[in-house]
């Protein structure tokens, strides 16, 4: 599966997730991009899944014509994950 990280996602979840191709919005260069950009660009290059900690997403974003799965993580540390 390909997997983007959003900004906050804490990247030593990447060990956890082995045999999925991770990238960050990071490593991409699409730290500053808006949700609505950053969820066409993830949809458009391939992306299955999206793992952020912005809870707002769903008050801020249409995602029911997503075709990208979104999971929200309660919190950004790593320890609490």
């Amino acid at each position: 599966m390909k997997i983007l990280f959003d900004q906050g996602t804490p990247v030593p979840l990447r060990r956890y997730l082995p045999g999925h191709t991770i990238d960050t919005a990071y490593e991409k260069g699409w730290s500053a991009l808006t949700n609505g950009d950053l969820l066409k660009n993830a949809e458009q290059e391939g992306y299955e899944l999206l793992i952020t900690t912005d809870r707002n997403l769903r008050y801020q974003q249409n995602l029911a014509e997503r075709q990208i799965a979104i999971v929200v993580l309660l919190s950004t540390s790593w320890p609490r994950i």
